[in-house]
This record gives structure tokens, C-alpha cells and sequence, in this order.
């Protein structure tokens, strides 16, 4: 039998050893030299404005600036990132606040002085700006974007306004994540007389998942408590937030929220309705069937919300250490071939991961793309196989930063938000797939499939998938000029858990307190995306699986698209076509068959 990590005090950032701290350094040496940096990079812009104020008038001297404009947004993404990532790894530490606020108040001068660039490539002429377009491909997608915006920008003087008062507009989400990272203290519990420390991210990362069903609630509840103890500030935070977007959506002439927030990922709000409703009602009644046979098999009294990320079978579940994770990553994606692999597998050697949690680091996984520099990846690792997909999903983000710059300029490498998420949850597909085909044990091949499931599915097309729902109630009240409070927020929580799974599971004061624990809601209509992407990369996994011919490489192209295409032209090139809900349809088919195979699977080895 394989047992939990036994859980201990998370340690202060000083005491990480650092083959476990990801490397900066290939970003700026020192920290001075990211103070030079900042200081070159004002002059610079200084220069550009200087230049270039009023003397844009037609194609040749918008692509006189241009390669300056583009040098400029390379230099911007790599300060930003240096600042935020410093940060990130102790929100407690005062110094890293002070240097990403100096980073800030610079990079927010910056962006504010250089919207009349922008503004005055809209003034421009289409037959111009078709020029620019035409003379450099990496310049067409910011054409694509200049055209789109002619209708929603506002004059000048008040985008430049606009641009001044960012890090105040933002400021809700830094409070947010102050409050959760920094101000909550979550106090030790006990269970059958033995002590248990806890922190956010131990709940999140361990107790959430512990085979222990007494940890595990007494985690959940302990950990509810505390969170209610500031839900009322969070909700008026938040409320904050969303009052924000209603006025930045009326000022830029939208009549939704919603329609304003879709409205950089180039989709409309059919799309973003479409992955809500069908997943709800066609996906939720197949993991209510999954959750209720994971009842079953574990012996619970009843399925609670706290229940519901644990493994079918915990005794199976393998302990994972950070070196024992290379071959689970390198058998993964040698899928994509070796050119792909040993891109990947520099991760390691080159330090891109911070691997191991601390005393004030930001929660969850992530990871930041800097232009042609080796990404950035955050996370915790708790020594569970579930680290392994976080890990493998943030270096799918890494795998098409690099690609998708290797190929595009700095204005052109970043794609639609709508797909984002692709790369990473396809690599998780890639991980699942590869267990299974290691394998002819049927207890392997259910533990394989079961965290597809709970890993993967159940992480972008339910636990994102229902923040999205929440968001479109939420945004629904800002729209007809309501307001909320913390108890409307449980209570949309609530109603939007049971509209997908119904009697499966049960609900209570603590579950409710579920939107107080997301980053997501201070990102726009970031969640749905998640569901989104995944249906793309399903379709893509799949096409692969079966050796449909080209399905690889149209994989790979798709990995070096960045912004040159639309998300609806990205997506055909990787085989996928989302104006229509088949490949949704077609997806929710496959994790149907998924979850029969698995009590099939059941059933076979409990006789």
C-alpha cells in the first residue's frame, strides 16, 4: 500500500535548495542589471515618443517604428516578467513588492505614452495598413487587431488616461491575492489525535486529495472556515472588479459585460455559451455517473464536496519525486517526436521550473512565456502524480512560447486566449496516453484512465468550466444593474454546482465558499477557455492516436501559429473545426466511453 506524503510545515523561501528554484538569471544576471534595464528601456520609449509622435501618416513610416515598437514590447514582457515572477515566489517579501512596483510604475508611464501609436495607426487608412501587413508577416496579426479596434477606441487623450490608471484598475487583483496569499492564516487541525498543519496550498495541493476521508473533510471544513472569515471583504473586492468591466465595456460601447470580455479572444458569445450549456447538460450527467461509482468503490457514506477529487483507487496511486518525473515527462511527449522531446527536457538542466512550495509563494501552476528566453514555470510539488500533470500541462505552454517565437516577431507570437490553453492540456492527454500504453495491467489502465478524469477533464471542463458559469450569473446581475453581496456569491455557487451535478454530490456552507478561492475571476472571461482549448486538443490527441496521416505535424504547426491566424483559423490548422459544436459533441462521446471503460474495468478486477 502507497500512503500519502505525511504533511509538513511549509519552509521559508531562503530554505529551498535551489536546483528546486527556477533560474532568472537568463532574463538579467543580477538584479541590477534589471534596474539598468528599466532605466534603458524609459529611455527608450522617451526616444520613441520623441521620434515618432505625429509623424505617422502612412505605411512607410509605420513601418519606420515599427521594428523600434516591437524592440520595445520585447523589453516590456521581459521586465514585467522578471518583476512579477520575483514576486510570486513570496508575496510576503517586502523587497521583491518594491521592485515590482517600481517595475510597474515605469512599464504603466510606458504604455500610457505609447497609445498614440496605436491611435495613430487607426487613423490610418485600410489601403495603408494593408501595406504594412503585406510587407512583414509578424506585423499582420497587430493589422488584424488595429482594424478590429478602429470601432471600440476611444479618442487619444483618454486611452492614454486609461493606459496611466492600469495598475489602479488592477488593483483589485493584487488585493485579492494579497489577502489570500499573504493576510489568511489557517491554523493547525486535528484528527484522531494527531496534529495536521495547513496552509492554502497544502489544502489545495495535498488535503484535497488525501485517501483519508477524516483529513480530508476536517481539512475542508477547517480550511472553510477561514475563508469565511474574509468572504465579505473578497465579495466587495470583487464587486469592485466587475463594477470596473461594466464601465470599461460602456465606455468602449458594449452592452455586456460579456461581450466585451470576448471580444480580444476574436469569439462571440455564442461560443462562450455553447461550452457552459453543453457541458453542463451533456457532460454532467456522465461524471455524475462517474462520481457516483467513485462512491461506491471508496465505501462513502455520501458523495461530499470535499470527496470529490480523490483517486478511485489511493492504494494504486504511485509517489512521485521530482526526479522520478523525467520519465513521465520524457516518455510523454516523445510523442511529438525528438525535436519536440529535447526542447521539453531542457527543463530540467536549465532550471525553468520552481518546483517546491514555501511560506508565501503564489498558489496553483503557471507558467510565463518571456520572448525568446526559456519559460518560467511555478508550482508546488507534493510528491503525487497529480504533479506530474501540472507539470506536464505548464510545459505545453513552455513548448509553444518557444516554438511560436522561434517563429514570429515579439507582436506576433502570443495567441488567442481562446486556445491558450491547448498546448497544455493536449501534453496531459499525451501523459495519459503514454501510461496506458506502458501497460497491460488492468489496474494500471484504470488508474491511467481514472486520472484523465480527475486530472485532466475534470480540471478544465468542470472546475473551469463551472467558474465560467458562476462568471456568466455574475455578470448577468452587473448587466441589469444589480449588485451582490458575499451571500449572493454562495448562493449562485451553489445553484451552478447543482445544475451539473445534480444529486451525485452533496453541498454545504463550506462548498459554498468555492469563488473565494479563484485567481481566474480577476482575469475576464479567462475559465471557459480552458473547456474550450481542451476540446481543440482532444480532437487533435485523438486524430494522433488513431495515426490519422499529418496528424503530428499539423500538431507542430499549430504550435508555431502564435497571433498569424484567428482562433477559429488555428484551430483548422491543427485538424478541428469549432465553428460547429461537433467537435464538443464528439469529445464528451470519448469521456463517456472513458468513464464506462473504467467500470468495466471496475467490475473485472473486483471479481
Amino acid at each position: 500500500m502507497i500512503l500519502m506524503t505525511e504533511p509538513t510545515a511549509l519552509p521559508l523561501r531562503a530554505a529551498v535548495p535551489e536546483k528546486y528554484t527556477w533560474d532568472l538569471t537568463t532574463l538579467y544576471p543580477t538584479e541590477k542589471d534589471f534596474h539598468n534595464a528599466l532605466q534603458q528601456f524609459a529611455t527608450d520609449c522617451a526616444d520613441f515618443v520623441k521620434n515618432y509622435t505625429g509623424q505617422i501618416d502612412d505605411a512607410q513610416t509605420a513601418l519606420e517604428a515599427l521594428p523600434a515598437y516591437a524592440a520595445i514590447n520585447r523589453a516590456s514582457d521581459h521586465l514585467g516578467t522578471y518583476a512579477e515572477l520575483s514576486t510570486s515566489t513570496d508575496l510576503t517579501n517586502a523587497h521583491f513588492r518594491q521592485l515590482a512596483t517600481q517595475a510597474e510604475a515605469v512599464l504603466t508611464k510606458a504604455e500610457a505614452d505609447l497609445t498614440f501609436f496605436t491611435s495613430a495607426l487607426m487613423d490610418l487608412p485600410d489601403t495603408e495598413l494593408a501595406k504594412v501587413a503585406a510587407t512583414n508577416d509578424d506585423y499582420a496579426p497587430l493589422v488584424r487587431h488595429i482594424r478590429r479596434d478602429k470601432k471600440i477606441r476611444l479618442d487619444p487623450a483618454t486611452e492614454s488616461a486609461l493606459a496611466q490608471l492600469q495598475p489602479t484598475l488592477n488593483a483589485f487583483s493584487t488585493i485579492y491575492g494579497q489577502t489570500r496569499s499573504a493576510d489568511m492564516r489557517f491554523p493547525d487541525f486535528m484528527v484522531a489525535g494527531k496534529t495536521y498543519p495547513l496552509s492554502f496550498t497544502m489544502y489545495e495541493d495535498l488535503y484535497a486529495y488525501s485517501p483519508n476521508t477524516a483529513v480530508r473533510r476536517t481539512a475542508f471544513h477547517e480550511f472553510s472556515k477561514v475563508l469565511a472569515q474574509y468572504q465579505n471583504t473578497v465579495a466587495a473586492n470583487y464587486y469592485a472588479q466587475v463594477t470596473k468591466e461594466k464601465r470599461m465595456a460602456t465606455l468602449r460601447g458594449f452592452d455586456s459585460v460579456v461581450d466585451y470580455l470576448l471580444y480580444d479572444q476574436e469569439v462571440d458569445r455564442s461560443m462562450f455559451n455553447r461550452q457552459i450549456d453543453l457541458i453542463t447538460n451533456e457532460f454532467g450527467p456522465v461524471m455524475q455517473r462517474y462520481i457516483t461509482h467513485l462512491k461506491e468503490a471508496r465505501g462513502l457514506d455520501e458523495m461530499q464536496f470535499a470527496d470529490r477529487l480523490i483517486d478511485l483507487d489511493p492504494d494504486f496511486a504511485p509517489q512521485v519525486s521530482v526526479e522520478d518525473s523525467k520519465h513521465y515527462i520524457s516518455d510523454a511527449v516523445a510523442q511529438l517526436g525528438e525535436k519536440y522531446h529535447d526542447m521539453i527536457m531542457q527543463a530540467y538542466p536549465e532550471r525553468w521550473v520552481d518546483f517546491l512550495g514555501n511560506i508565501g509563494k503564489e498558489t496553483g501552476g503557471f507558467c510565463a512565456q518571456p520572448y525568446r528566453s526559456h519559460p518560467l514555470i511555478l508550482m508546488s510539488w507534493t510528491h503525487e502524480l497529480a504533479d506530474v500533470y501540472t507539470l506536464v500541462h505548464e510545459l505545453g505552454h513552455a513548448g509553444q512560447g518557444i516554438m511560436s517565437a522561434q517563429s514570429h516577431g515579439p507582436l506576433a507570437f502570443t495567441p488567442s486566449t481562446y486556445i491558450i490553453e491547448s498546448p497544455s492540456t493536449f501534453n496531459e492527454l499525451l501523459l495519459t496516453n503514454s501510461l496506458i500504453a506502458h501497460t497491460n495491467d488492468a489496474r494500471m489502465k484504470r488508474f491511467a484512465y481514472t486520472k484523465l478524469l480527475t486530472n485532466t477533464y475534470f480540471h478544465n471542463f468542470i472546475t473551469h468550466l463551472l467558474e465560467a458559469a458562476y462568471q456568466r450569473e455574475v455578470y448577468a446581475l452587473v448587466d441589469a444593474g444589480e449588485s451582490f453581496d458575499a451571500q449572493t456569491l454562495n448562493d449562485i455557487t451553489r445553484t451552478v454546482f447543482k445544475r451539473f451535478w445534480g444529486d451525485s454530490m452533496t453541498f454545504d456552507a463550506d462548498s459554498d465558499l468555492t469563488w473565494m478561492r479563484q485567481s481566474h475571476y480577476y482575469m475576464g472571461l479567462y475559465s471557459y477557455t480552458y473547456s474550450a482549448s481542451l476540446t481543440v486538443a482532444t480532437q487533435a490527441f485523438l486524430r494522433i492516436r488513431d495515426h490519422q496521416p499529418g496528424a503530428v505535424d499539423n500538431w507542430l504547426h499549430f504550435l508555431q501559429l502564435g497571433d498569424s491566424l484567428d482562433p477559429i483559423q488555428s484551430a483548422k490548422v491543427a485538424g478541428v473545426d469549432i465553428t460547429t459544436d461537433a467537435p464538443l459533441h464528439n469529445t464528451i462521446q470519448y469521456l463517456s466511453s472513458v468513464v464506462d471503460d473504467v467500470i468495466q474495468l471496475s467490475k473485472k478486477l473486483d471479481h
